[in-house]
């Protein structure tokens, strides 16, 4: 097997949080069960997706929250949150006091856009202004400035008995430097350097200067760091998903097997109007996984991941999976447990 250029330095792992609608709490409790086990297994991240109106995570920030009590070390992210259901000035209030509650341990990744199936919800989301809504990265940059201490108001100082800031309160020092983009695009990635953010790339990117998706996946991290303050040392994080079979059972490898095979065919070619282009599955035991991560073109860029869990398994596969990862797949990658 080959050897990494650099040793694996971060392993983080992503969850969708799926619950069911006549029990919500199991799911969330299962959740927060996984971060901890994440924990426990020395993994350095756990980063939960966004679901709006669907059956997974609706509020991750609340989420997270809890999990920054039911932890100590490990760091929570989102991935992503889509800012066109937020009000930056909110959002950014609740990011900086769960990061202050987590002891600086939050990581938000947000994207921009107009909220899935947008002619359906605006009226619920925004019923006075849905028509002129800006969804465009000047969202995101208002949420930046409000995370990195710029004033959000020409008022401050005593009135009465009460005391108000010009800026968001709490102030989460680092906070501002712990914010992830998620882009899938060169004009994203670009955007994110210029604007000194993180990357998170994932299994899906726009085919614009090829249809291989290593090559495109690469194009867009070599983009983002030609843009970046930082240079060859802004943090990108990719996140593939991977299915560990070392110790799982028979019957989990046929359904992870099948669960792959199903979704093999939208790999091939670019998908829809948008052009997009979907990572295959990595199934296998974490050695053949690790052979096919060394040869992946954009894997070759990075130095932490955060692998993607599959939307529709149980909790005994999460656990499975993970703990394969935390044993298997990470040191084969270099990559050593955090204590």
């Amino acid at each position: 097997m080959p050897l990494p250029s650099h040793p694996l330095r971060k392993l983080g792992f992503l969850t969708i949080g799926l619950f069911d609608e006549a029990d919500p709490r199991r799911g969330h409790e299962s959740t927060l069960e996984i971060i901890e086990l994440g924990e426990r297994l020395g993994f350095d991240s756990a980063w939960v997706r966004h679901r709006h109106l669907q059956y997974g995570i609706s509020s991750p920030v609340a989420v997270l929250a809890a999990a920054s009590q039911r932890t100590s070390r490990i760091e929570l992210g989102t991935a992503v949150i889509p800012v066109g259901w937020e009000n930056p000035l909110r959002l950014a209030e609740d990011l900086a006091t769960v990061d202050i509650l987590s002891g600086g341990r939050l990581n938000p990744g947000v994207s921009v856009g107009p909220p899935m199936h947008y002619d359906q919800v605006k009226e619920a989301l925004y019923p006075d202004t849905g028509g002129v809504e800006d969804f465009s990265h000047a969202r995101v940059e208002r949420l930046l400035d409000f995370v990195r201490g710029k004033p959000a108001t020409d008022f401050s100082g005593v009135e009465g008995f009460e005391v108000f800031s010009d800026r968001v309160q709490p102030h989460a020092a680092g906070l501002g430097r712990r914010m992830w983009y998620g882009g899938g695009s060169l004009r994203s990635a670009q955007w994110a350097g210029e604007h000194g953010m993180n990357l998170l790339t994932s299994s899906v990117v726009k085919a614009e200067e090829s249809e291989d998706f290593a090559e495109i996946q690469r194009s867009h991290i070599r983009t983002f760091r030609a843009h970046h303050p930082d240079g060859d040392r802004a943090r990108v994080s990719q996140g593939l998903v991977v299915i560990p079979t070392d110790s799982a059972s028979p019957e989990q490898r046929k359904k992870y097997e099948e669960y792959a095979l199903k979704r093999t065919p939208r790999t091939a070619t670019p998908q829809g109007p948008a052009r997009m282009m979907f990572a295959p599955d990595l199934v296998g035991t974490s050695d053949e996984i690790a052979e096919r991560l060394y040869a992946h073109a954009a894997f070759q860029e990075v130095d932490e991941v955060a692998f993607a869990l599959p939307f529709t398994f149980g909790h005994e596969d999460y656990v499975q999976i993970l703990t394969d990862i935390a044993t298997g797949l990470g040191p084969a990658l270099g990559w050593q447990p955090a204590v």
